[in-house]
C-alpha cells in the first residue's frame, strides 16, 4: 500500500493530476476504465428495439457516446474467445494464439480450451494467451498499483479479457451456479466473503428463479424456469444474467476502491445478448427482446451508479460486441435454397486411401478438427515426401468435392497476402491451427460424424457498433468502417501507457 501511495505522489510532481492536466488543455486522465464486451451484440437488434430503451443506457450511450457504426473483426470467424483476446490484444489470433474457444492440441489430438492449463491439471489460466493486454501493460505502467479485474458469465470471457497480471477474473461456474475465480490470480479462487450470498450463489435460488418478459402483460409472451440438468447454462444465456454481471462489478469496485484515486484501474466486463440456450433467433424473438430491455437497464445502472461514486468524468467507457452470432440452422432444402453436407472425417479417410495409392499405406491425416486437417508430418518426413507436393495434391483433390468452395494450406497462408488470404491468416495459428483449411460453401453443412460436430457454413457479416463514453469525449456519429483491434490502442493513449506489445494499430482518435 505504501508503494501506491509514492506512486500517487510522483503522479502529483509529474503534473498529471486532474488540476494541472486542466490547465495545460489536456484530457484528464480517467480513473476507471470499463471495457465491456457484449457478447453477440447485433446492431439490427440495437436498433429495432430502441423505441423501448430508458434514458440511461443505450440511449444514453447512442447519444452522448462516440459511436463507430459500421465495426468489424480483422479476421475471419470470430468466436466468443478469439474476439474478446483480440480486443483486449489489439491484435489477432495469428499473434495472440486464441483462435477459439478450442482448439486441437497437437500432441494429444485432442480439443483443448483456450483457458485449459495443462500444466496446472486443467485449471483455469491465460497461459495460451501469447502476448500482453491493456491491463497487463497497465499494470507494468503503475508498477503494479492498478487494480484489474474481470466479470462474466462464462470462464474463457473473464479470464482472457483479465490477461495475465490482473488482480482477479470471476464467472459463474456452469456445474456448481456459484461465482468462482481462478487460483492463477491474487483474488483467487473463491469470492471474496463482502460479497453477499444472493449474488455469489444462485444454487439454492435458481430453482425459485423464473424469466418472464420486463415489461409486463397479462399473459406473458414466455416463460421459463430452470429445473434441468443444464440449468445454470440456460441461465447464462437468459436475460437474467447481465443483472449479476452487473452486481458483481458493483460490489468488486467498491469493495477493491476502483476508481478511488490517481492511479487508474481497469474494470473489463462481458454481457450476453445472444440467443436464450442458443436456440434458432426465429424461435425465441421474444426472450431476444427482453434480454436486450435488461440489458439496456444494466447498462444505465451501471454508468449511472459509476458515475455517482466515481465521478462524472473520471470513467470512461469502451462497448464492442464480440462479432459473430450463433449459426441459424435453417431448412433451406425445403426452399430450393442450395445446400448440402460436407463431411470432413470423410475427407480425411478419402485422402489417406488417395496418397496411400502413391506413396504406400498410412496415416497422412492423422486428425480433423472442424475445418481443419493435420498433416502427419513425421510419416512424411519418414517416407521423404516433398511437404509442397502433398499440400498441392491434397488441395487438388479436396477441390473437386461438392460443396467446397475453396481451400488453404498453411504454406499458402504464410506466402500470399491478398485481402481475403490476409483476414484467413489474421485467424491462423501455426501451433494451433491445421494444416490445410477447408473453406464449405455458405449454406453448407460442416459435418464430422466421429466428433458429432454439425454447424452451417456462414460468410454473411454481423454489424455492431464500438462506442466510447465518458471522461471528456466528445460525442460523434462515426460511419467510416474500424477494426476493434484499434480498442486497446486507444485505451492506451487515454490513459497515457503503451500498447500491447503486439498491437500495431493505430488508435481510433
Amino acid at each position: 500500500m505504501r508503494n501506491r501511495y509514492i506512486y500517487i505522489t510522483l503522479l502529483a510532481v509529474l503534473g498529471w493530476n486532474a488540476e494541472t492536466a486542466a490547465q495545460n488543455g489536456a484530457r484528464q486522465v480517467p480513473r476507471l476504465v470499463v471495457n465491456i464486451t457484449i457478447d453477440q451484440l447485433r446492431t439490427d437488434f440495437l436498433e429495432a428495439y430502441a423505441p423501448l430503451y430508458s434514458d440511461y443506457g443505450f440511449k444514453r450511450l447512442l447519444e452522448k457516446g462516440k459511436v463507430y457504426e459500421n465495426a468489424t473483426y480483422p479476421m475471419v470467424q470470430p468466436d466468443r474467445a478469439s474476439a474478446i483476446s483480440s480486443v483486449i490484444t489489439g491484435t489477432v489470433p495469428y499473434y495472440h494464439s486464441i483462435v477459439g474457444e478450442r482448439w486441437l492440441d497437437k500432441e494429444s489430438l485432442r480439443p483443448l480450451y483456450s483457458t485449459e492449463d495443462l500444466k496446472q491439471n486443467g485449471l483455469p489460466s491465460p497461459i495460451h494467451l501469447s502476448v500482453s493486454t491493456i491491463g497487463d501493460e497497465l499494470k507494468v505502467a503503475s508498477h503494479g498499483e492498478a487494480r484489474i479485474i474481470a466479470i462474466a458469465p462464462f470462464r474463457d470471457a473473464a479470464i482472457l479479457s483479465a490477461g495475465h497480471a490482473a488482480d482477479g477474473a470471476f464467472w459463474l461456474d456452469d456445474q456448481t451456479g456459484i461465482w468462482t475465480g481462478s487460483p492463477y490470480y491474487p483474488l483467487g479462487k473463491d469470492l471474496p466473503t463482502y460479497i453477499p450470498n444472493e449474488v455469489r450463489d444462485l444454487s439454492k435460488s435458481i430453482k425459485k428463479t423464473t424469466w418472464i418478459p420486463f415489461v409486463q402483460k397479462a399473459t406473458p409472451d414466455f416463460k421459463h424456469t430452470f429445473n434441468s440438468n443444464k440449468k445454470f447454462r440456460e441461465f447464462q444465456t437468459s436475460g437474467l444474467i447481465n443483472t449479476h454481471v452487473t452486481e458483481m462489478a458493483m460490489q468488486m469496485v467498491a469493495q477493491q476502491n476502483m476508481g478511488g484515486d490517481q492511479v487508474t484501474d481497469l474494470l473489463c466486463l462481458t454481457y450476453y445478448a445472444g440467443p436464450f440456450n442458443h436456440q434458432p433467433v426465429t424461435d425465441c424473438q421474444k426472450e431476444i427482446e427482453d434480454t436486450y430491455l435488461r440489458l439496456d437497464r444494466d447498462l444505465g445502472n451501471l454508468i449511472t451508479r459509476l458515475e455517482r461514486s466515481i465521478g462524472a468524468g473520471e470513467v470512461l467507457f469502451f462497448i464492442t460486441s464480440t462479432g459473430y452470432c450463433d449459426p441459424e440452422y435453417s431448412d433451406y432444402a425445403k426452399y430450393h435454397i442450395p445446400t448440402g453436407t460436407f463431411y470432413v472425417n470423410r475427407t480425411a479417410n478419402l485422402l489417406n486411401m488417395y496418397f496411400g495409392a502413391i506413396w504406400g499405406q498410412g496415416r497422412y491425416i492423422e486428425a480433423c478438427f472442424d475445418n481443419q486437417l493435420f498433416i502427419n508430418h513425421k510419416l512424411l518426413e519418414q517416407r521423404r515426401i516433398n511437404l509442397t507436393d502433398f499440400n498441392t495434391r491434397a488441395r487438388d483433390f479436396i477441390l473437386q468435392m461438392e460443396g467446397v468452395r475453396n481451400v488453404y494450406t498453411s504454406l499458402q497462408l504464410m506466402s500470399e497476402s491478398d485481402g481475403q488470404i490476409s483476414r484467413i491468416r489474421n485467424a491462423y495459428h501455426p501451433q494451433r491451427s491445421g494444416d490445410i483449411l477447408i473453406e464449405v460453401s455458405p449454406g453448407w453443412h460442416l459435418q464430422n460424424e466421429d466428433t458429432g460436430e454439425d454447424r452451417i457454413s456462414q460468410t454473411s457479416v454481423m454489424p455492431f457498433p464500438v462506442i466510447i463514453y465518458g471522461a471528456g469525449v466528445q460525442p460523434a456519429r462515426i460511419q467510416t468502417s474500424v477494426t476493434t483491434d484499434r480498442i486497446a490502442p486507444t485505451i492506451a493513449r487515454a490513459i497515457r501507457i503503451r500498447a500491447p506489445n503486439a498491437c500495431s494499430s493505430e488508435p481510433l482518435f
